[in-house]
């Protein structure tokens, strides 16, 4: 009774079942084991949709993979995988239908990476799941790489470009948005001009066009300006509002500063002159 509602809720069908479950309180764990029914036959993992062809075990090799949690204790799958012998003696491993990209998950596993991912730091996700962030990571690269496959830029027009830090020091990348649909488009290494023609060449792969780019919006640094003028001649340049307005700040406390320094009235006041007059004090005025 217990294995058939495994087998249901792991959605394991024929030919393969669930052999034996071994559940461990001390340890918080659950290993169930799953193996495929004596004579089944199995198609190449590599032959056509219209290939028919199937095959018997040549021999096996034992997998596991981490899965979704039993509530709060860990779960893990076993199974002696077949491999296949073609007609041209070439051995082929048989793919699992619950397995994932990435060795060592199964797929719905992979799924909840990624859906932490969204919400919280690979740091944090790692803290929950017990999972190293190195692995994490190999997930979403193998899904960003899967993503960017199909990728269609033909209709792209609008874009924003900013450069951040990705570590102490000066380790920098460029990030290139589509404004439109609010969503990443590529990310180049460093901040200069050459980021512009790396996303360029990109976008061309991906059926863009670099004349159809018409508005860009960036901050106002030279590399910038250059690369964007030098690769997309029909876009024109929009300085984004947060960095003009960082730089008005910067301004306005410099000159307070160099104000500061010798009327001594005016010091500690800084936030009385950047106030409407309406809402001073009678004391402030």
């Amino acid at each position: 009774m217990i294995t058939e509602l495994f087998q249901q809720a792991l959605h394991i069908n024929s030919p393969w079942l669930i052999k034996s479950i071994d559940f461990n309180a001390e340890e918080k764990r659950l290993d169930i084991q799953i193996d495929f029914k004596r004579g089944s036959t199995f198609a190449d993992p590599d032959a056509g949709d219209n290939e028919v062809k199937q095959y018997k075990a040549y021999d096996t090799v034992q997998k596991t993979w981490q899965h979704l949690n039993f509530f709060e204790h860990a779960c893990h799958l076993h199974a002696r995988v077949p491999r296949i012998k073609r007609d041209d003696g070439k051995v082929r491993l048989i793919p699992t239908p619950w397995e994932g990209k990435v060795s060592g998950f199964t797929l719905l596993f992979e799924a909840l990476l990624i859906q932490l991912c969204k919400a919280m730091p690979v740091h944090n996700v790692s803290d929950l799941t017990g999972v190293s962030d190195h692995k994490i990571w190999r997930v979403l690269d193998t899904y960003i790489e899967l993503a960017k496959i199909d990728e269609d830029y033909s209709n792209i027009s609008t874009i924003g470009m900013d450069e951040t830090s990705i570590a102490k020091g000066h380790d920098y990348i460029t990030l290139f948005v589509d404004l439109e649909e609010r969503k990443t488009l590529h990310i180049s290494a460093g901040k200069d001009h050459k980021t512009v023609v790396d996303f360029v060449e990109v976008l061309e792969v991906k059926q863009g066009d670099r004349n159809a780019i018409k508005q860009v919006s960036c901050d106002m640094s030279p590399a910038f300006i250059k690369g964007v003028k030098e690769n997309m001649p029909e876009a024109e340049i929009t300085f984004d509002k947060f960095h003009i307005i960082k730089l008005i700040n910067e301004a306005v406390d410099q000159v307070r500063r160099e104000e500061g320094s010798y009327p001594p009235i005016l010091k500690g006041n800084r936030y009385i002159f950047l106030k409407n007059e309406s809402n001073l004090t009678a004391k402030q005025k």
